[in-house]
Order: structure tokens, then sequence, then C-alpha cells
């Protein structure tokens, strides 16, 4: 079989079950089983697969037929023009989780590398690292700590952090449990889906852990807004990830625990401790 004629009978599997990006999938999982780019499939389209090659893309397909994600198919994931490897401990980083970074960008005071002590950040329930280590990298001057409670979890972390050439910390704790000192930034990008919302087929590869929250998904975030003024120094920042229809209520509840709202930039919520 050929590049071309493999990519046209996987494509068309994917958009039987109602794949959109059944064409990109195909050509992510072949290229990624022949060790080529996608440019060097639209290029050799003629070329014979060998029968290991084609044994392994027809395995890889098969997972994708049954909604793995693709990300967890090829073990790996771009953020912020980075790749992130990733697995079932851990979500895999979104598009829309890249609002957390513009907005710490925004917040950072352009002569940080002034200021001493280094501010603090840290990211909480970090997953796969891309957000903490994302902001390592794009503000090296940042002191940066790395939550989860889940030990796999910050497997997965460490790796990343080694790979890019992150220096930062690596905590287990159960949010801020054992964070042991005073931050002056933290992220999150807690579990916010309520189980009786409708979502992909591609979730439930997901880890639960790092997916659902109770109370309509504000379980873990409103213990965050309890937790976060014991941790944060006066005038630090925290800023969230939630759906859209969440943002109201964390404004209104963050009120109470002395935040106040900067701004919303899609997904995120920017709050200042005063």
């Amino acid at each position: 079989m050929t590049i071309a004629q493999w990519l046209k009978q996987a494509a068309h599997q994917l958009r039987e079950i109602g794949i959109d990006t059944a064409r990109l999938d195909a050509e992510v999982i072949l290229a990624h089983t022949i060790r080529q780019s996608r440019t060097f499939l639209h290029a050799h389209g003629d070329d014979d697969l060998d029968d290991r090659q084609q044994e392994i893309a027809d395995a890889r397909l098969l997972l994708r037929l049954d909604r793995v994600p693709v990300a967890y198919i090829i073990g790996h994931k771009e953020f912020y023009g980075r790749r992130f490897t990733v697995n079932t401990a851990t979500l895999i980083p979104r598009p829309e989780s890249e609002a957390i970074i513009e907005s710490l960008k925004e917040i950072i005071p352009p002569a940080i590398a002034m200021i001493q002590p280094a501010w603090r950040l840290v990211d909480v329930g970090t997953g796969s690292g891309a957000l903490g280590i994302t902001a390592k990298l794009e503000v090296p001057e940042l002191d940066v700590t790395l939550l989860d409670v889940s030990r796999h979890a910050l497997t997965v972390a460490e790796n990343n952090a080694r790979q890019l050439n992150a220096t930062v910390t690596i905590l287990q704790s159960d949010l801020l449990d054992n964070c042991p000192f005073q931050a002056d930034i933290i992220l999150a990008n807690l579990p916010y889906v309520d189980r009786s919302w409708g979502r992909s087929p591609e979730t439930k590869h997901e880890p639960e852990l790092a997916l659902f929250a109770d109370d309509n998904g504000l379980a873990l975030i409103n213990r965050l807004l309890n937790e976060a003024p014991g941790r944060l120094n006066h005038g630090g920042y925290l800023i969230l990830e939630a759906d859209l229809t969440q943002h109201e209520e964390i404004i209104k509840s963050a009120k109470t625990t002395s935040f106040e709202l900067v701004r919303t930039n899609g997904y995120c919520v920017t709050l200042k401790f005063i």
C-alpha cells in the first residue's frame, strides 16, 4: 500500500465516525509512524509502506477510531510553540490554555530582572507541566514551582522540564496544602468540568481526576479561592482557567476572599489579591 492509499482509507474511516479532523489525524499518525514530516507525505504519496510500517500505522488508526486522542497515540502535544510529552496520567494541553501565559506576561513588571528576591510562581494542578514550564521559559526570572496531587503526573512534568531545560521545583501537593512559601503568582488550570455536561468522546480517555469537579465544576476552584489568600503575597495574582459560563460566579466568589478582577481573556480569569 502506498502512502497516499493509506491516508485515503484512514481518513475515510475517521470521517465515517464523525471526526472532523480526519485527514489531519491520518497524516499525523502516519508521519509519526514512519518518522517523517507531513510535508514528506505530501511529496511522496506514491512511496510504498513496508509491512511493519503499515502494521503499526493500522494499530494506531484503530486507537483513533476508538476516539483515543491523537496526542496520546503519538505521545506529545504542542503548547506555546514547544513539544510536551503527554500520557494518560495527564490532561492534554489545550490551545485555549495559552491565554493564561499571555495574561501572565501582561502582569509581569518590565524590570522584573531587577526585583530581588525573585517573584515566586506556583502552578497548581500542573499535570504535564505545560503552564509552569512555559512560564519559566518565557520569563526566566521567575522562581517556578509545580504542584500536583498525582505522582504520575509529576513524573511527566519532571520529564518535560528536563527535556525543555526548564529549572523548576516539583512538589506533590493537594492544591496548596504542601506549598512551603508565599507566592507572588498562582496559575491554576484545575478540573472544572461537571459530569452532567456534554463533552467529546475523546475525554473518556483522559484522567477523571484532572477533568471533573463537583458543584457544577467549581468545587476545586472555590477551594483554591479560599486557600490562595494564605499563600499569596498582597498584590499578588491568581490566574485561573474555567468555562465561560463559570466566570461570573468565580468573580463573585473571589470578591469574598479579597480578590479583585483584573481581566478576563478567553477562558482565563486574572485576579489580584488586595
